[in-house]
């Protein structure tokens, strides 16, 4: 019974509920401020559009919040989901997102299940950092198409994907009011910090959201030609069909390992992270990794299964949960009813929203992900870890992510062990 008691949710996720409420609640709709560009960018990204990003962080959200393993954690699509998404998409189309969210989502509840979730300790430091600033510099390169207003060109990575993607532009004519759309955005975005806090604003208002206000009504009110979102259904389910789907069996292992892999990676991580941020460490409220998995699978199950994509644990999102005193999973609750409740009623006014500015608002994120000054930090530690952060970076780009974190992670246990034996040699 203890077995699957760990598993399961309980009362005890809910023992703080009647003191904490009410700012949770007001931690959630912050949360779900930011989230909304986000889901609405990475659905548009993925290829499977604005409605499936919404649609993720709704199902996701809500089911990652009640049967995941974290107290923090807010889960929903995220970048380094796009960079295995995006290649899938645009070789077997929107319908393979289905039958790969199932199966996947089917490992990672096994992985809980079989108790995988401790071998997230084992992966280093310096590549995990690596693994970030990897997913920083792909989501970048992913924006190309929404920032240029063209069509992504594929390619056997993002690298090169991005390069034929900028050819492509330039030989068809630049898109100059998308471009100035996408300055015009990452301006406002960075500004408004400082704005608000030499104008004491004491009302705290996500960049991202101001950033697509001020973008949206620019582009409206002066009739810049750009792309917009357009009508979203207000439907919460879009068709999703196994049997619909032209993926042979082989690319659907692979391709739902990979999910899978990352699913469970970027979600450890990322509620590993929060409980750094509130301090908590060995304690019976940190968080339960295998019970994480759990969630985190059924999450990527359902949400694929109504026509929206695989998710993970956010970074991003779970920081500012954190960051606007969110205690308990009542704040990741409420961020899936508030995005429930703004494609209800406000589904009119994100039609307006220009796709150059949710490109441009990844980008900033993707600036914000990469962390300069923690690079810079790190980069000044020992040779091996500098080394070893920068060849997952690069490696992530070329060659992908999950080989990336399992080579560099072997390269850098062989390294270390190398370096004692030299060492003691001397």
């Amino acid at each position: 019974m203890s077995y699957l008691s760990e598993l399961l949710p309980s009362s005890k996720d809910y023992s703080n509920a009647k003191k904490v409420w009410r700012h949770d609640v007001i931690a959630g709709i912050t949360v779900g401020i930011v989230a909304l560009p986000l889901a609405l960018a990475f659905g548009i990204t993925t290829g499977a559009g604005a409605q499936a990003g919404l649609i993720t962080a709704i199902y996701a959200g809500f089911i990652a919040a009640v049967f995941g393993g974290s107290n923090y954690q807010v889960s929903g699509p995220t970048g380094a989901m796009t960079v295995i998404l995006v290649p899938i998409v645009m070789k077997y189309g929107v319908a393979s997102l289905a039958p790969l969210g199932l199966f996947a989502g089917l490992l990672v509840v096994i992985m809980g299940a079989t108790h995988c979730g401790g071998l997230i300790k084992k992966v280093p430091w310096p590549v995990m950092e690596g693994f970030t600033l990897g997913i920083a510099l792909v989501i970048a390169m992913q924006q190309l198409p929404s920032a240029l207003a063209t069509n992504s060109i594929g390619g056997p990575n993002t690298l090169v994907t991005a390069w034929r993607t900028i050819k492509h532009a330039v030989s068809a004519g630049t898109h100059w009011s998308s471009v100035i759309v996408v300055i015009l955005t990452l301006i406002v975005k960075f500004s408004y910090p400082k704005l608000s806090h030499l104008l004491k604003i004491k009302i705290h208002i996500p960049a991202s959201f101001v950033s697509i206000i001020v973008m949206s009504l620019i582009v409206g009110i002066f009739g810049i030609k750009t792309p917009l979102i357009g009508n979203l259904p207000r439907s919460l389910i879009a068709h999703a069909s196994l049997s619909a789907s032209h993926i042979g069996w082989y690319a659907l292992s692979v391709g739902a390992i990979e999910i899978a892999l990352l699913a469970a990676i970027e979600s450890l991580l990322s509620a590993r992270v929060a409980d750094q941020m509130v301090h908590i460490h060995e304690s019976a409220e940190s968080y339960k990794p295998n019970r994480e998995l759990v969630g985190q699978g059924l999450a990527t199950m359902v949400s694929s299964m109504v026509g929206g994509m695989p998710a993970t644990g956010a970074i991003a999102r779970t920081s500012v949960n954190i960051r606007s005193k969110g205690q308990s999973r009542i704040s990741a609750i409420s961020h899936a009813f508030f995005l429930l409740l703004v494609v209800l009623v406000l589904n009119p006014v994100m039609a307006h929203i220009p796709t150059a500015t949710l490109g441009a608002v990844l980008i900033g994120t993707s600036y914000r992900i990469a962390r300069p000054s923690s690079l810079k930090e790190i980069l000044k530690t020992t040779r091996l870890d500098a080394a070893t952060l920068l060849i997952t970076a690069v490696m992530v780009v070329v060659v992908g992510l999950i080989w990336a974190i399992a080579l560099c992670t072997a390269g850098y246990f062989i390294a270390t062990i190398a370096l004692k034996r030299f060492r003691h040699l001397r």
